[in-house]
């Protein structure tokens, strides 16, 4: 029995092993969707709304303004929106004629977003109008550019105020939409003003959907290729994971980044194929998110850690009501149990996490929807998707249950590699399997999370993971949140820095934490060293970049030359040995004064003491000294 078939031993009564072969394209999916419920609100944009009818529309709309741009199939259409309906039909408009969609953050740099759009070579770019100023559309060179006002996709009275001629409204304006030049076209304008598309040419299920970049926690993000099978497959084997949502009857909430694979496959295209609602949101905003769910109750919320504390800390203190959530899936970081409990508390539904990459659409593995699953562990691996845990030395061999290895993927959901890279793109399978890099072992029918394989600590010739150092450390009293990177050290190779984040009001030496974390580590495996940080650098949906925290402790190492913990230990050494000799040299001073104090105490005694015949007398007249013998 090989590991797939173990595992699949845990999975809840109901769920099948292996899911149907995707059969629909994603524009496809959609109008099946359009067609099936043609009444039912489809987008919720901070209350406008649209039908999956005039969603329908609005794509074909869409599809015939970038065929009328020169667009063809194959061809990239550049994105670069937050969440809002404009994305949506962007999406979904570039699909139904065969292009390829290139997602980027509207908020990344002006350096990386450009080499993004420039590496995929778009040939149209719909942009917010916020992010323009981004882009060094010189080196872009786009054959057509529209630009997004967010104020447009709003509610009628919100519209109305936004755009009245005070302060407070220009403010909020000007957070969602920004003059543009006249060479750039208007989005929603231009798809008002034409006919809907009625016949294109239909993608190929193996025909590229998206590329989709990768977080670059490693380094340079690369763009993955995700086909519209492997889109469609993880949508499948999502549905079929869990099992109770119901078609036509659930609100998803969009809170995660369309950029992110996450918020683009589990929750918009998921919600599509299950005809939900998509209540959209251009940031996670907890304030907004408390409002939409009085007026529209989420049943279905895919975020992540940070997110769910968030929610749970303002909606005690408003006595928000988060009963409707049925279903809650916690991707990209770990979760921990005491956050689960509390969250499954004041919901009454489930939490169940997720785990993958970009490369694989993006989920291959996630907990069981029953009494079975465990917060903390990965989970199972999801139907149709097989598993490996090999060794790293030798990917060919698994290794013995229980042990660390690297977790090998295989399924529908893998994507096809890597845009224009195709040394990375082989780097990136072993003989057909996926290598997620990420080290992993099997634990009582469970995979769990041991560490990345790029971020693994070589300290001494012993193997350390920054997960498990950062789980015993962030428990501390003191300790808000921490970080564990390996940097360079001469002697052992790297050493085990801590960056913390400390309570308000909390102090915590380096003592402190190795005693603390000694409890549950090997003494080689405990920090050697601790940098206090006002903050860690995250993604965008708040994971912490390991990456970012070294290339910043190495960069302030450089600057301020900060010892190693190795240098401050013989510092502490030689400073007891210098406070043990100046002990004694102190002692024997002290004895010294004494024998001198005696003396002179002895001398003054002799002169008020009467003569001894051996002495001369003093003369009558003179009077003796008194001493102080204080």
């Amino acid at each position: 029995m090989n590991l797939t078939e173990q595992l699949r031993k845990q999975y809840p009564a109901g769920v099948a092993y292996t899911v149907p072969e995707a059969n629909q394209t994603l524009p496809e999916v959609l109008f099946a969707t359009a067609a099936r419920y043609p009444n039912r609100t489809a987008l919720d944009f901070l209350g406008s709304t649209l039908t999956y009818a005039q969603l329908a529309r609005k794509v074909r709309q869409a599809a015939r303004v970038f065929t009328r741009s020169g667009v063809r199939r194959g061809d990239r259409v550049g994105i670069t929106l937050p969440n809002c309906p404009q994305h949506v039909i962007a999406v979904f408009g570039a699909l139904t004629i065969g292009a390829i969609v290139v997602e980027t953050n509207p908020l990344a740099p002006k350096a990386e977003l450009s080499r993004q759009l420039r590496d995929a070579g778009c040939d149209v770019l719909v942009i917010w109008e916020n992010s323009l100023k981004s882009i060094d559309i010189e080196s872009v060179v786009p054959h057509h550019v529209f630009t997004v006002d967010l104020t447009k996709a709003l509610p009628i009275g919100p519209r109305i105020l936004i755009n009245m001629p005070i302060a407070v409204a220009k403010r909020k304006k000007a957070q969602m939409s920004a003059k543009t030049p006249k060479w750039t076209k208007d989005f929603d304008a231009s798809v008002n003003n034409v006919a809907p598309l009625r016949s294109a040419p239909v993608a190929q299920l193996e025909d590229t959907a998206v590329l989709m970049h990768t977080g670059g926690t490693t380094g340079v993000p690369k763009a993955s290729m995700l086909t519209h099978r492997s889109i469609v497959s993880n949508m499948l084997q999502s549905r079929a994971w869990v099992t109770p949502l119901r078609d036509g009857s659930e609100v998803f909430y969009l809170v995660l980044p369309l950029f992110h694979a996450y918020g683009f496959t589990i929750v918009m295209c998921s919600g599509i194929l299950l005809s939900a609602t998509l209540a959209l949101f251009p940031k996670f905003d907890v304030e907004m998110v408390l409002d939409a769910q009085k007026r529209l109750p989420c049943t279905f919320f895919v975020g992540v850690a940070p997110m769910f504390s968030r929610l749970l800390a303002k909606a005690a203190e408003k006595n928000a009501d988060l009963s409707s959530i049925q279903f809650t899936l916690s991707g990209a970081m770990p979760l921990s149990k005491e956050l689960a409990t509390q969250w499954e508390k004041a919901t009454g539904g489930y939490m169940i996490e997720g785990y993958g990459m970009t490369e694989s659409s993006p989920v291959a593995v996630g907990s069981p929807l029953s009494a079975a699953r465990r917060p903390g562990t990965l989970g199972l691996p999801f139907p149709s998707t097989q598993v490996r845990i090999a060794d790293q030395d030798n990917l060919d061999v698994d290794v013995p249950e229980g042990e660390v290895g690297e977790l090998l993927i295989r399924g529908p959901q893998v994507f096809k590699g890597y845009w224009n890279n195709p040394e990375e793109t082989e780097g990136a399978f072993h003989n057909g399997w996926l290598r997620t890099g990420d080290l992993v072992r099997v634990e009582d029918g469970f995979i769990v999370m041991s560490d990345r394989k790029k971020e693994l600590i070589i300290s001494g010739g012993f193997n350390i993971f920054p997960s498990q150092v950062e789980d015993a450390v962030r428990g501390m009293p003191g300790v808000d949140d921490v970080a564990v990177v390996g940097l360079p050290e001469a002697q052992r190779g790297e050493e085990v820095v801590a960056a913390l984040i400390l309570e308000a009001g909390a102090t915590v030496t380096l003592e402190d934490v190795r005693k603390w974390a000694e409890k549950s580590l090997a003494h080689y495996a405990l920090p050697r060293r601790i940098v206090v940080m006002s903050e860690l650098p995250r993604s965008q949906i708040g994971k912490v970049m390991r990456r970012k925290v070294r290339e910043y402790l190495e960069d302030a190492g450089e600057k301020l030359d900060f010892p190693s913990q190795d240098l401050v230990e013989q510092i502490r050494e030689g400073a007891t040995v210098a406070s043990t000799e100046l002990k004694a040299l102190s002692g024997r001073l002290e004895s010294q004064t004494k024998e001198a104090a005696g003396r002179l105490r002895e001398r003054v005694e002799n002169l008020t003491s009467p003569s001894s015949p051996e002495e001369p007398k003093p003369e009558a007249t003179e009077k003796p000294t008194e001493t102080n013998r204080d």
